[in-house]
């Protein structure tokens, strides 16, 4: 049984996806960041950095006793690792698989994620940010485009690469015309229709 401590964000929502399509047994624990429970003492032994979401893999398989682990994409490839699911085997599209991972979580969240804050959040408007991370956002999109030009996933099948991606491409929030980006509006569809995804979202 793993504990996800969770709230409805898109890194929340890479952890359901994940769970939900490998049926892996999970108790949800709600941190409710609007209220600020994610600096409650108890959260912070577990994320250190005061964000969700994390884990507690309350039987890992190893010695030592239950594994907390923090920051979403390390969670994505402790699970795919734990299950053998949703992360190539072969070693070449293992590291295609990652290389997207990283990816995400050093460019296209953090980018999303001010065009977020500075088109909804900011309490006075700064063209010059919105500007940037709107144009940012859309450059990332365009990498993403190309990369799914002639492939169904990103790295060929549904893997933690397609998971950490999708729920950050969100075109109306993020100022874009996903008709520009014509593969990526596939993949995101593709996604979409998942039952999995359907599950994790309605959750």
């Amino acid at each position: 049984m793993i504990d996800v401590y969770y709230w409805t964000t898109p890194n929340g929502h890479k952890l359901t996806m994940f769970l939900e399509e490998t049926g892996l047994a999970y108790t949800l624990k709600p941190v409710n960041i609007s209220r600020g429970e994610q600096f409650k003492p108890e959260f912070l032994a577990i994320a250190p950095n005061n964000r969700i979401p994390a884990i507690v893999d309350l039987a890992p398989g190893i010695d030592g006793g239950p594994v907390a682990l923090f920051e979403s994409g390390a969670i994505l490839l402790y699970l795919a690792d734990k299950s053998g699911r949703l992360i190539p085997a072969d070693v070449r599209a293992r590291w295609q698989c990652i290389q997207w991972l990283f990816w995400q979580m050093a460019g296209l969240g953090p980018m999303a994620g001010q065009n977020h804050h500075f088109n909804g959040y900011a309490v006075d408007p700064i063209p010059y940010a919105i500007d940037r991370y709107v144009n940012e956002t859309g450059r990332l999109y365009a990498v993403l485009d190309r990369q799914l030009r002639g492939r169904e996933f990103i790295v060929d099948t549904y893997s933690i690469a397609d998971i950490a991606c999708y729920p950050w491409i969100q075109p109306e929030r993020q100022k874009q015309k996903l008709d520009d980006f014509p593969d990526l509006k596939r993949w995101k569809d593709s996604i979409a229709a998942r039952p999995a995804t359907q599950r994790a979202y309605a959750i």
